[in-house]
């Protein structure tokens, strides 16, 4: 897959820290398989890098009019989050396991 079709994709995409636009020279391919790309991101702006990885990317499945979109996340974890975590796991009985269903203990 030509960059040119990645940057496409991407065009809706901008750095979360600096909120600087990806260009096609921040996009650098790490990966690429028949339906699979795997790439790089680094803002140009502040330099910040991110992965990404693309399923189903096949001729068929990529249209240049169509660019990726976003959702509504949740806010990140913060501080408090990791304190209640931390509380949480501190509280927990010895058995603990008890709570983890049998299909997951294999693994």
């Amino acid at each position: 897959m030509r960059k040119s079709k990645i940057k496409k994709l991407l065009n809706n995409m901008c750095c979360n820290v600096c909120k600087h636009d990806f260009d096609e020279d921040a996009i650098i391919i790490k990966r690429e398989e028949e339906d699979l790309l795997v790439l790089q991101i680094i803002c140009p702006e502040c330099g910040k890098s991110f992965g990404l990885a693309l399923l189903g990317t096949g001729e068929d499945s990529v249209k240049d009019d169509e660019p990726l979109t976003f959702q509504e996340c949740p806010q990140p974890i913060n501080y408090d989050d990791v304190l209640d975590a931390h509380n949480f796991i501190d509280k927990l009985e010895k058995d603990w396991t008890k709570y983890i269903p049998d299909e997951y203990k294999k693994l």
